[in-house]
């Protein structure tokens, strides 16, 4: 299918340019045409969530695994682990099993579901991003206080919060979508389905739902993201003020690794969304979302086996007791 059968047409009321009723299956956007890629496309997406998939179990076994990492930022880290496992899992197996096949062909049920659980587990990387930060804030500017404040039971609940966040999140757009009963065309241009590219193939006038969309993106995305930089400001606030450089280094180096986790989750996003912005090809707009959706929870594991010294020496004592 070629790109220029994704270009939407417009709705009218003649024979000419029909709207689309009670749609049953929609088309999603291909990476290529080309015969010749094919093995070599899937075989990267297959090796980048089988390296997803095994590096983030990878985190989740040692932290269970050793008493030593049972503490309140391992266990928000086993569960973003988690998390990126569940949301790479709702794109890659179908893309795979299109180059397989050769069909691109989603149910509207089956995309439903598929756009369900992927705004559940980016909404819950991004609370549970935003979760790490509140932990390091309490870790370094009231570290007397920590046992008592980031208990076990308190931890569970971030992390329950954060999961009834995202899926009021999920079903806030579902409610949305579910109102569209008309669309301009059924072919959907990006390789998932995209909640905004919905709206884009509504035939029905949608600046409410635009609007309450981005209602819903301004308070499930901001909130986050202020909660991070509002915690790394005292951070930083508290480390400056510490009387040594070493004491400063050792603080700054705990917070590295979901530092850099933050920089690339946001940066990809926001790079994806002013590609698509900016581009006028839908393939290219596919292909910056791999960024967002496949590479940065392929990326997520080595960042905190690489930079982070209790990851290292727990891996250590795993590779020591199965040997």
């Amino acid at each position: 299918m070629t790109e220029q059968a994704y270009n939407i047409i417009k709705c009218s009321n003649n024979s000419e340019t029909p709207s689309l009723t009670h749609v049953s299956e929609f088309y999603l956007l291909g990476f290529s045409e080309d015969p010749n890629l094919q093995p070599i496309l899937l075989g990267l997406f297959l090796a980048m969530y089988l390296v997803t998939v095994l590096g983030n179990l990878l985190i989740i076994l040692i932290v269970s695994c050793d008493s030593h990492l049972h503490t309140p930022m391992y266990f928000f880290l086993s569960n973003l682990s988690f998390a990126d496992i569940c949301f790479i899992s709702t794109m890659v197996p179908k893309v795979i099993m299109d180059i397989q096949s050769h069909s691109r062909v989603i149910s509207h049920l089956g995309c439903l579901i598929q756009m369900s659980v992927f705004l559940t587990f980016a909404c819950m990387d991004d609370m549970l991003l935003s979760v790490m930060a509140y932990d390091r804030f309490v870790a370094i500017c009231h570290p007397l206080h920590y046992q008592v404040i980031m208990n076990p039971r308190f931890c569970l609940f971030l992390v329950l919060v954060s999961f009834l966040v995202s899926l009021s999140d999920s079903l806030l757009h579902n409610l949305i979508i579910l109102q569209l009963t008309s669309f301009k065309s059924k072919y959907i241009a990006n390789f998932f389905c995209d909640p905004s590219q919905l709206l884009n193939l509504a035939c029905s006038d949608t600046f409410i739902s635009n609007m309450i969309m981005y209602f819903i993106l301004t308070v499930f995305g901001f909130l986050p993201i202020s909660g991070i930089f509002f915690s790394y400001y005292k951070i930083t606030s508290s480390i400056l003020r510490g009387p040594s450089l070493s004491g400063k280094y050792k603080a700054f180096s705990t917070c590295g690794s979901h530092l850099s986790i933050v920089c690339l989750f946001y940066g990809t996003g926001l790079g994806v969304y002013i590609d698509s912005a900016l581009s006028h090809s839908p393939r290219n707009s596919a292909v910056a979302s791999v960024m967002y959706t496949m590479v940065t929870p392929m990326l997520n594991p080595f960042i905190y086996s690489l930079r982070n010294r209790d990851i290292k020496d727990a891996l250590r004592r795993l590779h020591s007791r199965i040997v």
